[in-house]
């Protein structure tokens, strides 16, 4: 079924009036199931850390929200047919190789309900979340070192899970049996069927109002403006041309630590897209063979439909102001001007089942900072530095009735200086996503937080420094195992345009105590004692522009908040300062002096800065080929 956005005469033809109370009605709805799913479900990481998304499709598949990123409807529609769906169904999948490329791991779960009129499909209301366990071989469903996907947990293809308004309890009863924590689970599927239910229903008061050939034409016009958008606003800012750069994940849980390339070469034309006016092609070629471990991602179906809406926010960064940039939305009008090229099957992004998946975020992720670069190139560095703000830590064992718990949280990072402005500090890649309240996990699990803060010197320096990272201090009131699930450990957030690289992901156990160690970002089950604590440090994002240009007064600012430290200030902008936190004073005449040596001693240095751990990894080379203009 075609999924791409082409002009019509009704679409043209559609009061704009109506097309922005459908609009608004499409935004209103998607926020409301969201917040449905949020107040009712009961799991730590949908309820509180809010990592699940809504999202709402018409009957070609074409996404028409555009607040954040969703799942597919295509797999639903290949197995079940539209003129075999009926009101009050419900279709649920998490199968990664069935899921078309929409869903990246098992303990993603996703509900699909159809919305009628007049007897037929007319679109889709969508949520998919990251829930607490599916099964497995570990708790959390996240085996840092599974070589197939079997070992991850268990694997639907699309089911049709609500049967005309009546719940399929024997599938309901397989999925919680697996899982750990079968009640969260329970409760978690009945939230978000509930709410795709209720979103439903919004949505056929809108076609019963309007009609279905208004409301289908608002529809079409709504993308045919996205593409428009795009085509005027953001790809006339990048020049004709081809333009080539990668980035590495650093580890896949099985094999020694090493370079894992994905590579992107960015061709724009102006002419080939949508009314022969410009496209953008992405070629993954060069992308490395799939790894043993589980960070594949299952990129390459539906011709790369998800992936183009994944990627697409990075190229609102060429909006005329960041404010602007903010009103950009990413619906399905982005894919027609996209065209994505894929190696052969084998690679990290065209995984061959069963290749486990569970941490393909270190590929994901990381194709967004790709795409940052390799346009970078294109536009002479206007583009963030580089971020990576997603990770899974947390700690499980026995509560203090004895029972099982399961502590997750995914922890953001800093984000890219840009050349307008620093970066910044601990966000999260998935929207409206939020740490655990600390209230919360001390009353509900056996540890305390004695510490949540920013961490200092993490941010990458620059003339617009890096935004910081978390410091989080967790003392543990029971004997536990601490778990983990991350990159960038090695490798750091890149610096560009003389940016330097920021600090990496890091965890301590008992620091300062008899057990000092340090664990590897991939962990299972890291034992700790009743008494000691896990310092979590995560990732500061890239520099933008040369630290030695950074004015004087915002280094000392930076001193004053406590982002960075007198030795940082030294080390990594030449400030010579000396005095306290609250009162930090600037020698200016040292400063001078220092900054002009650190100058005079510097060589030429590449566009992109990768930071030391890039030489671990790449046999002492400190920069890659593509790093230079």
């Amino acid at each position: 079924m075609s999924t791409t956005s082409t002009p019509t005469t009704a679409a043209a033809a559609v009061d704009p009036i109506v097309v922005e109370i459908v609009q608004g009605t499409l935004a209103s709805v998607e926020m409301e199931v969201e917040t449905a799913i949020a107040r009712t479900s009961r799991s730590p990481m949908i309820r509180d850390a809010h990592d699940f998304r809504a999202g709402i499709h018409d009957r070609q598949l074409r996404k028409l929200t555009g607040r954040s990123y969703s799942a597919l409807v295509h797999p639903v529609v290949r197995d079940f047919p539209l003129e075999t769906m009926r009101p009050g169904d419900v279709f649920f999948h998490n199968d990664v190789y069935e899921s078309e490329g929409g869903i990246g791991h098992l303990p993603d779960l996703c509900v699909t309900v159809p919305v009628f009129h007049e007897g037929e499909v007319v679109c889709f209301v969508q949520a998919f979340g990251h829930h607490d366990d599916i099964g497995g071989a570990t708790p959390g469903s996240m085996p840092s070192a599974a070589t197939s996907v079997y070992e991850e947990g268990l694997m639907v293809p699309p089911i049709k899970l609500w049967d005309q308004g009546v719940p399929n309890q024997a599938a309901l009863r397989i999925m919680t049996r697996n899982s750990r924590m079968p009640e969260s689970l329970a409760a978690d599927l009945d939230a978000e069927c509930s709410a795709c239910l209720m979103g439903a229903a919004r949505l056929t008061e809108l076609f019963e109002r309007y009609g279905r050939e208004t409301v289908e034409a608002a529809f079409q016009a709504i993308l045919d403006k996205t593409t428009e958008t795009y085509r005027r606003e953001i790809l006339s800012k990048i020049p004709d041309g081809e333009y080539v750069w990668e980035d590495y994940a650093e580890h896949d849980g099985v094999d020694e630590p090493r370079l894992h390339t994905q590579r992107i070469t960015l061709t724009k034309t102006s002419t080939g897209g949508p009314d022969d006016g410009p496209k953008i092609v992405i070629d993954f070629t060069g992308t490395a063979p799939q790894a043993k471990g589980p960070i594949n991602h299952c990129g390459d179906y539906a011709d790369g439909n998800f992936l183009k809406k994944w990627l697409a926010p990075i190229l609102r960064n060429l909006a005329d102001t960041p404010e602007r940039m903010g009103e950009l939305d990413v619906n399905e009008g982005v894919v027609p001007l996209i065209e994505m090229r894929f190696p052969e099957k084998g690679t990290l992004l065209t995984p061959i089942f069963p290749a486990p998946t569970n941490a393909r975020t270190f590929v994901i992720l990381r194709l967004l900072g790709v795409l940052a670069g390799v346009l970078a190139k294109a536009v002479d560095g206007q583009m963030p530095a580089d971020q990576e703000t997603i990770r899974y830590t947390g700690v499980y064992g026995k509560d203090r009735d004895g029972k099982d718990y399961l502590m997750r949280e995914v922890l953001g990072g800093g984000a890219g200086g840009r050349y307008y402005a620093d970066g910044e500090d601990t966000i999260h890649v998935v929207p409206d996503s939020r740490n655990l309240p600390t209230e919360f996990t001390e009353s509900r699990f056996p540890f305390l937080v004695e510490r949540l803060g920013l961490a200092v010197d993490s941010g990458g320096p620059g003339r617009y420094r890096g935004g910081l990272g978390y410091e989080k201090h967790i003392r543990m009131l029971k004997d536990a195992n601490f778990m983990s699930i991350a990159d960038r450990s090695i490798l750091a957030c890149w610096g560009v345009k003389g940016g330097k690289a920021g600090r990496p992901f890091e965890v301590c156990i008992d620091p300062g105590g008899p057990d000092e160690r340090y664990v590897d970002a991939l962990a299972d089950a890291e034992p700790v004692k009743a008494g000691q604590v896990i310092r979590i440090r995560t990732t500061g994002g890239g520099g933008w522009g040369d630290p030695l240009e950074r004015p004087v007064e915002e280094v000392e600012r930076d001193l004053r908040w406590g982002k960075v430290s007198f030795e940082g200030a030294r080390r990594d902008y030449g400030v010579v300062a000396f005095g306290t936190k609250d009162e930090p004073l600037v020698d200016v005449a040292a400063t001078e002096e220092l900054r002009a040596s650190l100058r005079d001693a510097r060589g030429e240095e590449p566009f992109f800065d990768r930071g030391p751990g890039y030489a671990q990894l790449s046999g002492g080379a400190t920069s890659a080929d593509v790093d230079w203009l």
